[in-house]
């Protein structure tokens, strides 16, 4: 290594500090509809404050600096989409993901960042009523119509990988159902499954409507309520767990486990997707990463590894679990047996 490459630097520091004009940034893109915009061929810093709204002074920064962080490509004077910018932010693509910013941005979450110091001394969200997890919490209704569209591909994946044949009897819950992806994916492969999504009453609503949309909704009845209150019946043959158990601690998630298993028929599997860092807890980083998001806006929740989550379950009485990957997504999904 040379004495050069040895010197310290603030880079990273003025990186860390600045990192807030990247997420506004591309906030203002999305609320704009700038991505659509160049799109549908509007080039220009001037064309695109006309289709946009704007100034050509504003559209011509936002642009420029869009160009530098990666999202958008420019040539002369005229701007372009990166192929991941027209896949995931032009709002006529069908794998659209520009809404996440309603929920990942939404003041609830930036909240508990903001009291993140204090979150650190306490060990757990600093703000008030537990964070997230206060009793039908306005953000999930947010979560559900914004997350949708993330979450469909892995819904497909997942019922591929547990229901491969899709031509048998199979009766499903979907704990924290939020838009019910999860259990909608099942449904609308296999003629033959019935879902149950459990969750707060107001996010359910959308939940039934996903499930009209898709020719499901014989198919489809709701829970409302706690997961860890409400009464779910028995004789599952799976039960999802998806996003769900890093909202709280050991303890907690084997009570919750216990239940779940107790749901199950014989032979039926607990279906847990979640963000499942290496033992080090460091990688790989945006699963790692996780445990910081937690710490800000629940009371004990964290992403937990592989080992941690087979001892929860092992507690909770659970003889195997398995680790599978789910692409695209970067959360691992678990399958446990009785």
């Amino acid at each position: 290594m040379t004495a050069q490459a040895q010197q310290p630097t603030p880079a990273l520091f003025f990186e860390t500090i600045t990192a807030y004009q990247r997420s506004e940034a591309i906030k203002s893109a999305i609320e704009l509809d700038l991505f659509t915009a160049i799109g549908e061929g509007n080039n220009t810093a001037a064309q695109i404050a006309v289709r946009c709204d704007a100034s050509k002074r504003g559209a011509r920064i936002l642009c420029d600096y869009l160009t530098m962080i990666g999202f958008l490509t420019k040539d002369g004077n005229g701007y372009g989409l990166t192929q991941d910018s027209a896949v995931f932010l032009d709002r006529r693509s069908p794998a659209y993901m520009g809404g996440a910013i309603e929920f990942i941005l939404s003041d609830h979450i930036i909240e508990g960042f903001r009291h993140l110091t204090e979150s650190v001394r306490k060990g757990g969200t600093a703000t008030p009523d537990d964070g997230t997890l206060a009793p039908e919490h306005p953000v999930w209704v947010k979560f559900a119509r914004a997350m949708a569209p993330m979450m469909r591909p892995v819904a497909q994946g997942i019922a591929q990988l547990i229901d491969p044949e899709a031509n048998r009897k199979l009766k499903v819950l979907d704990i924290a159902a939020s838009h019910g992806a999860f259990g909608l994916a099942f449904a609308t492969r296999n003629p033959h499954a019935e879902i149950v999504g459990l969750d707060w009453a107001n996010v359910l609503e959308l939940s039934k409507e996903n499930a009209k949309a898709a020719g499901v909704a014989d198919r489809h009845r709701t829970i409302a309520g706690s997961a860890f209150d409400v009464d779910y019946g028995t004789g599952y043959d799976v039960v999802l767990l998806t996003n769900f158990l890093h909202h709280f601690g050991p303890p907690t998630n084997e009570k919750l486990l216990r239940k779940v298993r107790t749901a199950l028929a014989e032979g039926g599997r607990a279906v847990t997707l979640e963000f499942v860092p290496n033992d080090d807890r460091v990688s790989p980083p945006g699963v790692a990463g996780f445990s910081l998001t937690m710490l800000a806006s629940t009371p004990s929740g964290d992403a937990y590894t592989f080992a941690e989550f087979e001892e929860m379950f092992k507690n909770a009485g659970f003889a195997k679990n398995e680790l599978h990957e789910i692409p695209p997504a970067i959360q691992q999904l678990i399958v446990s047996r009785k």
